[in-house]
C-alpha cells in the first residue's frame, strides 16, 4: 500500500520559495522601512494628544476656560466627576437645564435643515459643555463660572475659525562694525537689576480654582506647607470657593488633612485666633480643628461673639451658648463648694471666733479674696468724664469682659500663686497685737490647708480638653468644655 504524503502540511511546513530578483528586492524594502521608522522617531516630539489632567482630549466633555486677559487656564474634564463632586455643576449639565435652554434657543429652520439629511448618516455627537469666567463689572462681584452654549458643527469641530500664527518678524539688518564695541563698552557700566515682575492680582483666584479641580481629581493640591499662615490664607480661599460650587463636602477633608500636618503648630495658632479656626473647622467640617477652636472660643466667652455673630451658622452659635451655660452652672456649683470651706479644731469643730480666733481670720481671709476676685466689679457712681477726641452723642466703649477662669487656674494651682507669703504677713500686721513670727507661721499653716481644700474643689473645672500642650504656658481662662460626637452642628445638616 502506497502512502502519500499530507499536501497541506507540506505546504505549511515548506516555505515558498521565489526568485532571486524578488527576495532582494523585498529584504531591500524591508530593510528601508526599518530605516524610516526609526529615522521618524528620534527627535521627533510625540504627536499623541493628551488624554490626562488638566486636558482630556479624547474623553473630556466639560471645557472651562479662565482666562482675564494676561493669563489663560484651560481644562477639559469629565461632566461625570464634576457633578459627583459639585452640585453647581450637577445643576448646570443636569437634562433640566439643558432642556430649558434648547426650548428658547430652538428654532423651526434647524428641524427643516435635519430632516433633509438621512438617519443613518447623521453623526451621533456627544455632548459637551463650555464654562467661561465671568469676573463681573464692579469691584464687589464675585468671579464665577458661566455656561456658555457650546455649538460643534456637523463633522465634529469647532465653529471657530482656527488661531492665527503670530506675524512673521523681518530678518534684522547686519550690525555694524561699531555695534560690538559699543556692546563692549556698554557691558562694563554699571547696569541696575531690572524690578521684579509684578504679581497678578487674580493669581488667586487662579490658584483656587486650579485646587479645586486637582482635589475633584484626587491630586493634591499646591497649598503651602511650611507657614501655616499662608496656608490658613490659602484653605480659607479654597473652602469659600468650593462653598459657592457646592463642594464643601469633597474640599473640606483634603483641607483638613493639610492642615493637620502642621500638628502642634496648629494647635498654637488656633489658640491665637480662636474664632478664625472656628469658622474654618465648620466649613471644612473638621471635628479636630472645629473642637480645638470651639474649647478656646467657650473659654474666652462673650470676647469673640463680635467676630463670631452674623459671619457663621445659627446653630454653631447655639451651641457655643449651651456650653457656655454648661460652664456657668459648673462654677456656681464650684463657688459654693469654696464659699463653705472650713477649717476645724482638733475636736473636729469648725472654727469660729470663740474657738480659735487665729483660723477663723485665716477662713474669712480666703472668703473675702474668693468674694473679690469672683465678683464684677461694682459700677462707679460718679460717671466718668468722656473723652475730648469722641463725639458728641457715641456710646462710651463696653466695659471689659468680666472672666473668673483665671481665678479658678489660680486656685487649681494652690501653691504660692495667691496668698502668699508676702499678703500674709501683710495682713496680720493690720493687727500688731497678734503679729509675731509664731502666729505668722501658723497662719500660713492654715492658709495652705484651705488652698489644698480650694484645689480638690475645682479639679472638674481644672480638666483640659485640648491637643494644646499646656506645660509651656497656661492660659487665662478655663478649657474644660467637652465636644460630643453628638455636638457637631453638621451632622443635622
Amino acid at each position: 500500500m502506497v502512502s502519500y504524503p499530507d499536501s497541506t502540511s507540506a505546504e505549511r511546513s515548506l516555505p515558498i520559495r521565489r526568485p532571486s530578483s524578488v527576495v532582494s528586492h523585498s529584504s531591500r524594502a524591508s530593510t528601508v522601512r526599518r530605516h524610516r521608522q526609526h529615522r521618524s522617531n528620534v527627535g521627533s516630539p510625540s504627536l499623541a494628544p493628551q488624554n490626562e489632567f488638566p486636558v482630556f482630549t479624547h474623553t473630556g466633555d466639560v471645557e472651562i476656560i479662565i482666562s482675564n486677559g494676561r493669563k489663560e487656564m484651560r481644562y477639559l474634564l469629565h461632566k461625570l466627576i464634576l457633578t459627583q463632586c459639585s452640585g453647581f455643576f450637577e445643576a448646570g449639565t443636569s437634562d433640566e437645564w439643558a432642556t430649558a435652554g434648547d426650548v428658547t434657543n430652538a428654532g423651526p429652520s434647524n428641524g427643516t435643515a435635519l430632516s433633509r439629511i438621512p438617519s443613518g448618516s447623521r453623526p451621533e455627537q456627544k455632548r459637551k459643555w463650555r464654562y467661561e469666567m465671568d469676573w463681573g463689572t464692579g469691584d464687589d462681584d464675585l468671579p464665577m463660572l458661566v455656561q456658555k452654549k457650546h455649538q460643534p458643527t456637523m463633522f465634529g469641530g469647532d465653529p471657530s475659525p482656527p488661531p492665527q500664527p503670530p506675524n512673521a518678524r523681518n530678518k534684522p539688518a547686519a550690525p555694524q562694525s561699531g555695534f560690538f564695541r559699543s556692546m563692549a563698552n556698554f557691558s562694563t557700566l554699571h547696569v541696575p537689576a531690572a524690578p521684579a515682575p509684578e504679581t497678578d492680582p487674580d493669581d488667586d483666584i487662579f490658584r483656587d480654582y486650579d485646587n479645586l479641580f486637582r482635589i475633584f481629581y484626587n491630586y493634591p493640591p499646591s497649598l503651602d506647607a511650611v507657614n501655616i499662615a499662608n496656608a490658613y490664607v490659602e484653605c480659607k480661599s479654597l473652602l469659600q470657593l468650593a462653598d459657592m460650587y457646592d463642594a464643601l463636602g469633597v474640599i473640606g477633608p483634603r483641607v483638613d488633612h493639610h492642615l493637620l500636618r502642621f500638628q502642634g503648630r496648629l494647635w498654637k495658632q488656633i489658640a491665637k485666633y480662636p474664632p478664625s479656626y472656628l469658622k474654618l473647622g465648620y466649613m471644612a467640617r473638621s471635628k479636630a480643628i472645629f473642637a480645638e477652636a470651639m474649647v478656646h472660643v467657650v473659654g474666652q466667652w462673650p470676647q469673640g461673639i463680635n467676630q463670631l455673630r452674623g459671619q457663621i451658622a445659627e446653630p454653631v452659635i447655639e451651641l457655643i451658648e449651651d456650653k457656655v451655660d454648661e460652664m456657668d452652672e459648673l462654677k456656681a456649683k464650684i463657688e459654693v463648694k469654696l464659699f463653705r470651706l472650713s477649717l476645724t479644731t482638733s475636736r473636729g469643730e469648725r472654727v469660729s471666733p470663740s474657738s480659735n480666733w487665729l483660723d477663723w481670720i485665716a477662713v474669712s481671709l480666703f472668703r473675702q479674696w474668693l468674694a473679690e476676685n469672683t465678683t464684677p466689679p461694682p459700677v462707679p457712681i460718679l460717671k466718668s468724664p468722656r473723652p475730648q477726641n469722641s463725639r458728641d452723642g457715641a456710646p462710651l466703649p463696653p466695659p471689659p469682659v468680666f472672666n473668673t477662669g483665671r481665678i479658678f487656674r489660680l486656685l487649681g494651682q494652690a501653691g504660692s500663686s495667691y496668698l502668699n507669703h508676702d499678703e500674709c504677713k501683710r495682713f496680720l500686721r493690720l493687727n500688731p497685737d497678734h503679729y509675731n513670727r509664731d502666729n505668722l507661721k501658723r497662719f500660713e499653716r492654715r492658709i495652705d490647708e484651705i488652698k489644698v481644700k480650694a484645689k480638690d474643689a475645682v479639679k472638674p473645672l481644672m480638666r483640659n480638653f485640648l491637643e494644646l500642650d499646656l506645660r509651656e504656658g497656661g492660659l487665662p481662662y478655663l478649657t474644660c468644655t467637652r465636644i460630643d460626637p453628638q455636638d457637631f452642628p453638621w451632622d443635622d445638616i
